[in-house]
């Protein structure tokens, strides 16, 4: 076993490196999730603008930027869920079930969007990633699920956000009041984000 691996052991056996492990992949997915709304929204502002945005992301580093940063992002959600887990464990905290609902719906979603093993979805990517959307959220049970799996994570975003000041020892008791508004706020704006796209398309037919 070489040095770089039994440093990797270390970080993982020990209670604080796991904290860290959750804190970094935790930073990199909250300002992934940022980023990605960003985009998203784009949806609303008009067909040509959203399918620009797709464009640009699948022609990044000649195909192969989306590619390495979906792996980059899925690594640090199995890291950040597997640490998440351990730690809970071992204080015997609550059930850590939504850590793996939220995985499987990751999964889900790269299946669907991303993979797009529904061939309809599929052939409609290849002209117009707007109307993929459109058409991948017609499905009632689909939109529950991306609802309940976005509530899931933005209840654990409300405190897993000040969580990573803590553990960089940015949070003391002066500063804990605004920190912890600050990630309620960034909760609730992540979730209204995300489930306004689902629920306009689905319910008020948004782009039909």
């Amino acid at each position: 076993m070489n040095a770089s691996s039994c440093s990797l052991c270390k970080i993982w056996n020990s209670s604080i490196g796991k904290k860290y492990l959750v804190a970094i992949t935790g930073l990199v997915l909250v300002l992934f999730l940022a980023g990605h709304l960003g985009g998203n929204l784009l949806i609303f502002v008009g067909k040509e603008e959203f399918d620009a945005y797709a464009k640009s992301l699948h022609e990044l580093l000649h195909g192969a930027g989306v590619w390495i940063a979906r792996a980059v992002l899925l690594s640090c959600l199995v890291i950040h869920v597997a640490a998440t887990i351990s730690l809970t464990r071992a204080n015997r905290a609550a059930s850590p079930k939504y850590g793996l609902t939220i995985l499987a719906f990751v999964v889900y979603h790269l299946l669907h969007f991303t993979v797009r093993i529904d061939s309809h979805l599929a052939e409609l990517a290849k002209t117009s990633p707007h109307a993929m959307v459109i058409a991948g959220f017609q499905n009632g049970v689909v939109v529950l699920f991306y609802v309940i799996a976005m509530t899931l994570l933005c209840s654990h975003l409300s405190h897993g956000v000040a969580s990573i000041f803590q553990t960089v020892g940015l949070r003391s008791k002066k500063s804990a009041p605004l920190i912890d508004k600050l990630s309620k706020a960034y909760a609730w704006g992540i979730w209204a984000g995300f489930i306004s796209i689902p629920t306009a398309i689905y319910f008020f037919q948004f782009g039909a």
